[in-house]
C-alpha cells in the first residue's frame, strides 16, 4: 500500500472533520444568542456526564444504579427540552451536532469496535477512486437512474435487426428493473451477478454507472476496471517490488462490487484466462464470509464468451451470473441525444 496516498487522504479527512466541528460550534453560538437557556442545558448535560463518571469510580454498585438512573432521567428531560426548542426553530434535532459526511466513522476514516480499529468503507472507496476509478467513473454525477431517459431508445420492434420480438425501449425497461433489483438484493446470497452483453453504444456503461451510484449510496465499495487495464495492472503488481497500487489484487478479490468493463477487448492469453478464472471463482466462493458482487460488461455475445474463455469460466458464468442483453442503435451517434 502507498502510505503517501493514505496520508494524503487522511489529511483531507482531518480537514473536513475539523470543518464540520467548527461549523457545529458556529451554529451553537448563533442559537445561544437567541436563547441562553441552551447554554445552561449544555452545561448541565456536561456536568451530569462528569458526575456519572465519578459515581462509577467512587460508589458501590447499589448507589451507582440509583444515581445513574437519576442522572439519566435528568438528561432525558434536558435533551427533550433542547430538541423542543430546536424544533420550534424549524431545525433538525441534530442541528447542533457536527454534520459529518460519513455517519459511520465520523470522518475519521476508521471504525472502532470492541477495541479494534478497521478502515471504514468510505476511506476504502476514496482510495479506490484515486488509485483506480478516476478514469472510469468520472460521470457518476450525471449517469444515474434519475437521469435515465427511456425515450432515447427506439420503440419500434425489428426482429430481423435486433433478433428480438420486443423493441429496444421495452428491453431497456426490463433491464433497468433487473438492475434495480440487483441493488435491492445486493446482500441476498441467492442474488446472481450480472453480465451485460451488447454492441458498443447500447447503454451498458451508463447502466453500470447507475448501479455503481446506488451501491455507493448504500455504503458498498466499488472498484471499476476495464479488462485490458485490470490485467495489465495485475501483471505489473505481481512483478513490482512496490505496493504502489494499494494491494490491487487483494482489492479486486474482496471489494463489495467489482465492475469489469470491456471484457474481450484485451489481448487473450492463457495467463489472463487463468487470472479471470481466479477472480471469478474466488469472489463466488465468498472466502472472507462477506457478500461480493461482480458486473461484467462485454461486446461479445454468449457463444463468443464461451469460446474465448474456456469451459471452466463459462460454467461459472452460466451458473452464477444473469446474462442481460442490450440491443439497439448506437446511442452515441443519435442526433439531438439527451442524457439516457
Amino acid at each position: 500500500m502507498d502510505n503517501s496516498l493514505l496520508n494524503q487522504i487522511l489529511h483531507e479527512y482531518e480537514l473536513k472533520r475539523n470543518k464540520a466541528i467548527l461549523e457545529a460550534e458556529k451554529r451553537k453560538k448563533e442559537l445561544l444568542l437567541v436563547n441562553p437557556r441552551l447554554l445552561e442545558i449544555e452545561n448541565e448535560l456536561s456536568a451530569n456526564s462528569i458526575q456519572a463518571s465519578k459515581t462509577i469510580l467512587m460508589s458501590n454498585k447499589k448507589e451507582q444504579a440509583s444515581i445513574i438512573a437519576n442522572l439519566k432521567k435528568k438528561n432525558n428531560s434536558l435533551i427533550k427540552e433542547k430538541n423542543t426548542f430546536i424544533k420550534n426553530l424549524s431545525k433538525e434535532n441534530n442541528y447542533l451536532n457536527p454534520h459529518f459526511e460519513c455517519k459511520l466513522c465520523k470522518d475519521t476514516g476508521y471504525i472502532q469496535k470492541d477495541g479494534n480499529s478497521s478502515m471504514c468503507s468510505c476511506l476504502k472507496q476514496r482510495i479506490f477512486d484515486i488509485a483506480y476509478n478516476k478514469s472510469n467513473m468520472g460521470n457518476l454525477e450525471r449517469e444515474n437512474f434519475s437521469n435515465f431517459d427511456l425515450r432515447i431508445f427506439s420503440d419500434k420492434p425489428d426482429k430481423e435487426k435486433y433478433k428480438s420480438q420486443i423493441s429496444p425501449r421495452e428491453n431497456i425497461q426490463i433491464v433497468r428493473e433487473k438492475a434495480k433489483a440487483f441493488i435491492e438484493n445486493f446482500d441476498n446470497p441467492e442474488e446472481k451477478n450480472l453480465i451485460f452483453t451488447g454492441s458498443t453504444g447500447s447503454g451498458k456503461t451508463f447502466l453500470t454507472n447507475c448501479i455503481a451510484n446506488e451501491a455507493l449510496k448504500i455504503g458498498k465499495t466499488v472498484l471499476y476496471q476495464t479488462a485490458p487495464v485490470m490485467f495489465d495492472e495485475i501483471n505489473n503488481a505481481k512483478f513490482s517490488r512496490e505496493n504502489a497500487k494499494f494491494d490491487l489484487y487483494e482489492n479486486i478479490l474482496n471489494v463489495d462490487l467489482l465492475i469489469i468493463d470491456d471484457l474481450g477487448t484485451e489481448k487473450i492469453t492463457d495467463t489472463k484466462i487463468t487470472e479471470l478464472f481466479t477472480i471469478i471463482n474466488t469472489r463466488l466462493l465468498n472466502q472472507n464470509h462477506k457478500i461480493t458482487r461482480t458486473i461484467i460488461s462485454t461486446n461479445l455475445n454468449v457463444d463468443e464468451l464461451f469460446k474465448t474463455y474456456t469451459t471452466r469460466i463459462g460454467s461459472r458464468l452460466a451458473g452464477n451470473y444473469r446474462f442481460i442483453r442490450f440491443f439497439g442503435d448506437d446511442l452515441r451517434f443519435k442526433k439531438g441525444k439527451k442524457e439516457l
